[in-house]
């Protein structure tokens, strides 16, 4: 079962996007682009839906709140931070990419890590990329966890950032071992305060409604372990 107490959920309407209450999201909120049936989440984000302030791409997304609905941020350094989820991607944009997991930041739009489903037309099955840096206000890197995961099919992850600064990606399907990658983080990033957000964000702005990202999750769950 997955706990909507937590959590606020954006989605690409209005201008700028609209912000779904804690209270009412927990409450049984569904629409077009945010569905919650028999304990799995469904996001539906299309290309031509309206965007966040500063962002360049349409969401349904979640962003991790407290019960009350106020923001849920945090210093790294103050916890073990776990981001764990199973899900499916079973829609692309052209692009082929939609971000489903992130850990941001409060103080800029350079978040220290995205983690992306990246789909190719030509082999037909999909990669996980870690989009991250390693330092605030720095350009981006990126690296494949894992490969050949195919449209519709079932995956896990788990983002982790530890107290020691060290950021980690796990990622798991039905019939691989688990995947790892991991860097550490400059000390710089303990200044900044830091939430975790999943779901459907597209990374594709081009084309009509028809053209979306849709994901499904099972199973999404954050833990600060002190």
């Amino acid at each position: 079962m997955i706990d909507l107490n937590t959590w606020n959920l954006t989605i690409p309407v209005g201008e700028p996007a609209t912000t779904i209450t804690t209270p009412l999201l927990s409450s049984g909120y569904q629409d077009d682009y945010f569905k919650h049936i028999n304990g799995t989440l469904f996001f539906w984000a299309p290309v031509d839906g309206t965007t966040t302030k500063n962002a360049k791409y349409p969401r349904s997304e979640l962003r991790e709140t407290y019960a009350d609905g106020k923001l849920r941020n945090w210093k790294y350094k103050e916890a073990d931070n776990h981001l764990r989820a199973t899900l499916k991607v079973t829609q692309v944009p052209s692009t082929g990419k939609i971000v489903v997991g992130q850990i941001h930041n409060v103080e800029g739009d350079d978040p220290p890590i995205k983690l992306q489903y990246q789909y190719s037309g030509s082999t037909k099955t999909g990669s996980i990329v870690a989009i991250y840096r390693l330092k605030p206000g720095i350009a981006t890197s990126s690296v494949i966890v894992q490969r050949n995961v195919p449209l519709g099919g079932a995956f896990s992850y788990t983002i982790t950032l530890t107290k020691g600064g060290t950021l980690a990606v796990y990622t798991k399907t039905p019939t691989t071992e688990t995947a790892k990658w991991s860097a550490r983080l400059d000390p710089a990033w303990a200044a900044q305060t830091l939430y975790f957000k999943a779901g459907s964000y597209v990374q594709d702005n081009a084309g009509n409604n028809t053209e979306a990202g849709s994901v499904s999750f099972t199973k999404l769950q954050v833990e600060h372990l002190k």
